[in-house]
């Protein structure tokens, strides 16, 4: 079966060999080397000095890492404002509310470009904002939301950058560094193609907080896993299997030419089946330069719905995913995330050509 929702991810035979390795309880030393490997190797992609930056595991999906960043890293007594233009923007502001951190949103409908201006009026009104939380990657739409506009704006404001990475990390560009990115959340099973499981913050040293701080969390606090995994401990188990497939994942991610050639074979992928689905007038929800190369959202063919449509396709060896809230009906999202080939998605192509002529 091809999967081609928005994670978890086909895996690479390599990757799945992986699961095979000697059962390892997460107290022994061979434990505590393979999360020093996996750190460092995380550390790499974007190649960032482990003196200025901490690659901190969780055993947890995407979520996971994100309400660990967003409790963490967001003072007390400082506010936090995050941008909505999909599911996950707002999921963010219900991590927030839930744990009683005061936020301000701002709100766009999904799919919609951030508008900048309205972003510096915002900011210019409510000078106790310290944060800003924002999803690179929208997988609601595929939109790609330009960090590199926003790191800017947070910079004059002197304003943190917290960024949900988890359907982007690894196949586009994250200049941690030139955009003042103070911490990014992610996962395993997306681009980097491991398993469910593992999840992870790539996060600034001096950004953590103090370590007399009162955590919001017991199980997602930051501090006390960083404080850990630099003795090379760990404060709770961790989904051992899940590492072995990440670090399997990272060495054939890193061999294969890192993210930049993953970028570059997500958008061959993409293309091939923007054009192809164009060519049956099957249109895309957002242009090109506007979307991810990792997802993109297209229209329902005309005369069929959503669960027709994927089960026609599922039983050709397929899986497309839905569209979510309002789109669930208008919109299905195709991902080319994945141990996937040319020749699967050229088959694709062909099984969608099948599925709107019957």
């Amino acid at each position: 079966m091809i999967l081609l929702n928005p994670g978890p991810v086909n895996l690479s035979d390599r990757v799945r060999k992986a699961l095979l390795n000697p059962d390892l309880c997460h107290r022994e030393v061979e434990f505590s080397q393979l999360q020093i490997r996996i750190r460092q190797q995380l550390l790499q992609v974007y190649n960032l000095p482990q003196e200025d930056w901490a690659a901190v595991l969780l055993t947890g999906s995407g979520t996971a890492a994100m309400e660990a960043m967003v409790t963490s890293l967001v003072p007390r007594d400082r506010k936090l404002l995050v941008i909505e233009n999909g599911v996950y923007g707002e999921r963010i502001s219900k991590i927030a509310k839930i744990h009683g951190i005061a936020y301000l949103t701002l709100h766009y409908s999904w799919g919609d470009e951030i508008k900048l201006q309205e972003l510096v009026e915002l900011l210019a009104q409510n000078p106790d904002i310290s944060h800003l939380s924002v999803v690179h990657h929208e997988t609601t739409t595929g939109r790609l939301n330009n960090l590199a506009q926003l790191a800017t704006i947070c910079r004059e404001h002197q304003i943190q950058l917290l960024v949900d990475g988890v359907s982007s990390f690894g196949a586009e560009e994250l200049n941690f560094e030139a955009w003042g990115i103070t911490a990014c959340a992610a996962t395993a099973n997306k681009c980097l193609h491991g398993i469910p499981g593992t999840a992870f913050v790539i996060v600034r040293r001096d950004a953590l907080p103090p370590k007399d701080t009162i955590p919001r969390t017991l199980y997602l606090d930051l501090g006390t896993y960083c404080q850990k995994q630099d003795g090379g401990g760990t404060p709770y188990t961790q989904s051992v299997q899940s590492f072995y497939a990440l670090a399997e994942a990272l060495a054939e991610f890193a061999e294969a030419g890192g993210w930049q050639a993953r970028h570059k074979y997500y958008s061959q992928l993409a293309n091939l089946v923007r054009d192809g689905l164009l060519a049956m007038g099957i249109k895309p929800l957002l242009p090109p330069e506007s979307s991810s190369v990792v997802l993109n959202a297209y229209y329902l063919p005309e005369g069929i719905n959503y669960e027709e449509f994927h089960d026609r396709l599922k039983a050709r060896g397929y899986v497309i995913y839905a569209g979510q809230g309002n789109l669930t009906r208008s919109i299905f999202r195709v991902s080319t995330m994945g141990a996937i080939t040319h020749a699967d998605m050229e088959r694709f192509l062909d099984v969608v050509k099948n599925a709107i002529n019957r």
